[in-house]
C-alpha cells in the first residue's frame, strides 16, 4: 500500500508504451531552460549531400540540443532557418515525454515541432497514450485525437480519450477537452473539460468530490477546491451540502518558511437544521432530554491552528489552538471513535528550549468542554501560565547534579485556582564497571502554594469534584483542612539504582544469539508528610506498569509526593540475533516490596499496604520476520487476582496482508478485544475487516467489513462500517464506495483513509513509524475535520 495521498504502482508490470532510448540522454540530465542558448548537434552514418543550405543525413541520425533528442532514419536539416524534417522510425525525447512516430518536422530556432501518428510516454509522471499528431512549442504541447492512461498498454483498465489534450510541462498539468473516460471499453463519463497532473507538483483546481448518504445528513456532497497560492503556502476550500442539514463551508490554509510551518483549518455552518429536525438526540449530563431553548445554536463551526516557529537553534515556539462552537459538535460531526474518546479540547501556546544539559519552557494551556454528557466541573485545570526548567550537569566521572523546577498558575471556570512552585535539586553518584552499575541519588523537593478563594469555597470545590455532597456536616472537617491559603511541603528523596549485565553466545535451532541476563534493584526512601491540605490541580495516581517500578513518585504532577520505604526487584533477559541484530525475545519480571504502609493517598485511591506489589511481566517476541507478539500481565499475590492482562499479536501475510489481534483487561476499568485484518485473496482482490468490542460493557465499538480490488492503475473499495458515535451508546452505520483511477483521481468516499486508521499495518510503512508520545508538547486534542 502507498502512503495516504500517494499512488501505489507495485502491481504494474515493466511495460512502457515507449521504452527508453538507448542512445538518448536520461531525462533530467540536461536543463530544458538552456535550450535556446545551446547549439544543435547532428550525427549520422552518412551525409547524402547539400542543396541550398539543406543537409540530408541518412542512417542512425541523432539530433540533440539541451534536453531534446530526436532520432530517425532520415533527416533533412536547413541550417540557415533551423528547420528539419525527420522521416522513418522517428524517436523524440525531452524532460517531459518520450515519443515514437512516423514523421516529425519542426524549427529548432523557434522551438516548435509537429509529430504525426505517434505513441508517447510521460517521463515526469506515469502516463502514456496515442495521438494522431502532437504540436510542441517550448514547454507546451497539444495532442490531437489522443488518449491518456496510467495503465500499461497490455492492461488498459481505464483510458481518457479526447479530441485535444494540451500539456504544459512547465506547469506540470494537462488539459483535456471533449473527453470521455472509459473503463475497459465502456464509456462511463463525459466531460467537456478536465485538468489532470503530469507530474507531482501542486496546482490550483478542483479536487475530486466526495458523495455519500446516511440518515443523519441525507445526501452529503463535498467539493474541495485547491488553491496553489505560492511555492510555500496553499489553501483548500471545501463547500459541502447536506440535504437534511444545509450548507457548510470548510477550509484549510498551510504555510512553510525556513524558520517554521503552520496550518489553520476550520468549518462554518450558518444554519444547521439537525437540532431542529432531531431534538431528541440532545441530552444533558444525566441523560435527560434538554429543553428547546437549550439546543445547540444553528450557527456552528470549529477552528484549529497549529504553528511552529524556530526562534534559534535551541528555542522554538508552538501554538496549537482548538475550538468548537458547542459541546455537541463532536457528536454531530465526528465519524470515528475520536468523537467518543475526546471529551475536551486542549489549546496550548508556548516557547520551548533545549540544550545539551538543560530544558526550559514557558507555556499556557486552556481546556474547552466538548462532551455533552459532562459538565465544566469535569475539565482539567488550565495552566495560565506554566514555566518549567530542568538542568543536569556531570562533574567529573562520579558526580552528577541537577534541578527540576516548575512554576504554574492554575485557573478553572468553576473551582478556585492558585499558584504552585515546585523545585527539586538532586545529586547522583554514578559508579559503574564493564558489567555492573550502582547509582545513589539524593534529592530534596520543595513545593509551595498560594491558593485563591477562602476555606469555604475551597472545601466546597473539593467536595463537588470528588462526589461528596457539600452539606454542613461534610464540609465541617474540610474547612480546617483547607484553612491555610499558603501550604507547603519539603521532603528529602533518597534512592539507589543498581544492576548487573551478563551475556553469552548461544545457538537455538541453528541460529546464533546473544543471550543477556539483567538483574536490577531499586531502593526508594521518602519520609511521610501530611499533604491533605494541598489541593489536587493536575495530579493523579499513575497506572501501575513496568516503568513505575523505577520511579520516585507514583503520581503525575507535583501535588502529591509519595512516602516510600520500598525495594524493587527486577530481572530482564533478551535474545539478540547475531545475524541481523534484531531483538527476537525480550522478557522482564519485577515487583516492589513495600516495607511500610504508604500513608499518602489521593482521593478515591486505595492505600498501598505493606507487602509485595503485583508481579509485573512484560514479554515481546519476534519468532520470525512475520510474527510479532507482545504480552503484559500483572498478578496481585495478596488478593490472588489478576490486575492487568494485555496481549497483542501481529502476523504479516504476503507482501501486503496483515492480521492484528489485541486483548486488553484492567480490573474494574475495561475489558476489550480487537481483531483487524487485510487478507489478500490474490494480487488483485483482498478482504478487510475489524471487530472492536467492549466485553465489559457488552458493546460494539467499531466493526468493518469490506472488499477491495486493485490493479496497476485502478482500485475499487466497498466498505460497510458500524461504529460508536457518542458516549450514550448510539451506533452509526455507513456504506462507503470508492473508485480510484490512479493518476487521475478518485470518486466516492475516502474508504482508504478509514481503513488506514482502523487497521494497523493497512499501509505497511505505518508499522515502522515511531508511535506518538503519551504526552506530547504542543499537540492538543484535534477536532474532527468536517471536510473529510
Amino acid at each position: 500500500m502507498a502512503a495516504e495521498g500517494e499512488d501505489d504502482w507495485g502491481l504494474c508490470p515493466v511495460d512502457e508504451a515507449v521504452p527508453a532510448f538507448a542512445d538518448a540522454p536520461a531525462p533530467g540530465t540536461t536543463g530544458d531552460g538552456l535550450r535556446t542558448t545551446l547549439p544543435t548537434d547532428i550525427i549520422g552514418d552518412a551525409l547524402d549531400g547539400t542543396e541550398q543550405d539543406q543537409t540530408v543525413f541518412q542512417g542512425n541520425v541523432a539530433l540533440s540540443r539541451g534536453d531534446q533528442f530526436l532520432g530517425t532514419d532520415r533527416l533533412t536539416y536547413d541550417s540557415e532557418r533551423g528547420t528539419y524534417v525527420a522521416e522513418g522510425s522517428v524517436r523524440y525525447q525531452d524532460d517531459g515525454m518520450r515519443v515514437v512516430a512516423e514523421r516529425a518536422e519542426g524549427n529548432q530556432e523557434a522551438d516548435t515541432h509537429r509529430i504525426e501518428n505517434l505513441r508517447y510516454q510521460l517521463t515526469g509522471r506515469r502516463g502514456s497514450g496515442r495521438a494522431d499528431r502532437i504540436e510542441l512549442t517550448g514547454d507546451k504541447g497539444a495532442l490531437i485525437g489522443s488518449t491518456y492512461s496510467t495503465c500499461p498498454p497490455s492492461q488498459r483498465a481505464w483510458e481518457l480519450r479526447a479530441q485535444r489534450i494540451d500539456i504544459d510541462s512547465a506547469r506540470g498539468e494537462g488539459t483535456a477537452r471533449n473527453a470521455t473516460v472509459r473503463i475497459g471499453r465502456v464509456p462511463v463519463l463525459y466531460v467537456p473539460w478536465i485538468v489532470f497532473p503530469t507530474d507531482d507538483r501542486r496546482r490550483t483546481g478542483l479536487l475530486y468530490p466526495a458523495l455519500s448518504s446516511n440518515g443523519r445528513n441525507g445526501l452529503d456532497y463535498r467539493q474541495p477546491i485547491y488553491l496553489n497560492l505560492a511555492p510555500n503556502y496553499d489553501a483548500t476550500i471545501t463547500p459541502r451540502l447536506m440535504s437534511k442539514r444545509g450548507a457548510m463551508l470548510g477550509g484549510e490554509f498551510r504555510w512553510l518558511y525556513p524558520e517554521g510551518r503552520g496550518r489553520v483549518s476550520g468549518a462554518w455552518m450558518p444554519s444547521d437544521q439537525l437540532p431542529g429536525n432531531d431534538p431528541g438526540r440532545y441530552v444533558d449530563a444525566l441523560g435527560n432530554r434538554i429543553a428547546a431553548d437549550q439546543l445547540p445554536d444553528r450557527n456552528r463551526g470549529q477552528l484549529q491552528l497549529e504553528a511552529l516557529h524556530n526562534v534559534s537553534t535551541d528555542w522554538h515556539a508552538l501554538a496549537n489552538i482548538g475550538w468548537v462552537s458547542d459541546r455537541y459538535y463532536l457528536q454531530d460531526f465526528s465519524n470515528s471513535l475520536f468523537g467518543v474518546a475526546s471529551y475536551f479540547l486542549r489549546s496550548e501556546v508556548g516557547l520551548f528550549g533545549r540544550g545539551r544539559t538543560w530544558e526550559a519552557a514557558v507555556s499556557a494551556d486552556y481546556h474547552q468542554l466538548a462532551d455533552f454528557t459532562l459538565t465544566e466541573g469535569n475539565l482539567p485545570f488550565d495552566r495560565l501560565p506554566r514555566m518549567v526548567a530542568r538542568w543536569n550537569q556531570p562533574f567529573g566521572r562520579f558526580v552528577q547534579a541537577g534541578v527540576d523546577a516548575e512554576a504554574v498558575r492554575f485557573g478553572h471556570e468553576v473551582y478556585d485556582g492558585g499558584s504552585r512552585l515546585d523545585v527539586k535539586p538532586y545529586v547522583a553518584f554514578p559508579l559503574e564497571g564493564a558489567s555492573w552499575y550502582v547509582t545513589p541519588r539524593l534529592a530534596y523537593r520543595h513545593t509551595s502554594y498560594q491558593l485563591e478563594g477562602d476555606a469555604l469555597s475551597r472545601a466546597t470545590g473539593f467536595a463537588t469534584r470528588n462526589g461528596i455532597a457539600p452539606t454542613p456536616a461534610n464540609l465541617a472537617p474540610l474547612l480546617s483542612r483547607f484553612a491555610d491559603d499558603a501550604p507547603s511541603r519539603n521532603l528529602p528523596i533518597t534512592s539507589v539504582d543498581a544492576g548487573m549485565y551478563f551475556d553469552r553466545d548461544t545457538t537455538i535451532r541453528g541460529t546464533r544469539y546473544l543471550h543477556t541476563l539483567e538483574p536490577r534493584l531499586y531502593y526508594l526512601n521518602v519520609p511521610f508528610e501530611d499533604q491533605d491540605a494541598i489541593p489536587l490541580f493536575d495530579t493523579l495516581p499513575m497506572t501501575f506498569s513496568w516503568g513505575q517500578l523505577f520511579r520516585d513518585n507514583r503520581y503525575t504532577g507535583a501535588d502529591r509526593q509519595t512516602d516510600a520505604n520500598q525495594l524493587t526487584t527486577a530481572l530482564s533477559t533478551r535474545l539478540i540475533s547475531e545475524d541481523d541484530g534484531r531483538e527476537r525475545l525480550s522478557a522482564s519480571l519485577g515487583f516492589i516490596q513495600y516495607f511500610d504502609d504508604s500513608r499518602v493517598v489521593a482521593v478515591g485511591e486505595v492505600p498501598v499496604a505493606r507487602g509485595r506489589s503485583a508481579w509485573i511481566t512484560d514479554v515481546s517476541a519476534m519468532p520470525s520476520d512475520r510474527w510479532m507478539l507482545n504480552a503484559s500481565y500483572q498478578w496481585d499475590p495478596k488478593e490472588r487476582r489478576q490486575d492487568l492482562a494485555s496481549v497483542r499479536a501481529r502476523y504479516l501475510l504476503g507482501d501486503s496482508g496483515i492480521v492484528n489481534f489485541g486483548y486488553r483487561y484492567r480490573r474494574d476499568l475495561l475489558e476489550q478485544a480487537d481483531l483487524s485484518f487485510l487478507y489478500p485473496l490474490n494480487p488483485n482482490w483482498s478482504l478487510v475487516g475489524r471487530y472492536y468490542y467492549s466485553i465489559d460493557d457488552r458493546k460494539l465499538l467499531e466493526s468493518i467489513a469490506g472488499v477491495q480490488w486493485e490493479s496497476c492503475c485502478l482500485a475499487v473499495r466497498v466498505v460497510a462500517r458500524r461504529f460508536l458515535r457518542n458516549r450514550t451508546g448510539e451506533l452509526n452505520d455507513s456504506l462507503q464506495v470508492e473508485f480510484e483511477l490512479k493518476g487521475l483521481g478518485s470518486a466516492g468516499q475516502n474508504a482508504q483513509r478509514v481503513l488506514r486508521r482502523s487497521i494497523l499495518g493497512y499501509d505497511r510503512d505505518d508499522l515502522y513509524l515511531v508511535p506518538p508520545s503519551s504526552v506530547t508538547r504542543g499537540q492538543p486534542d484535534r477536532t474532527p475535520d468536517p471536510t473529510q
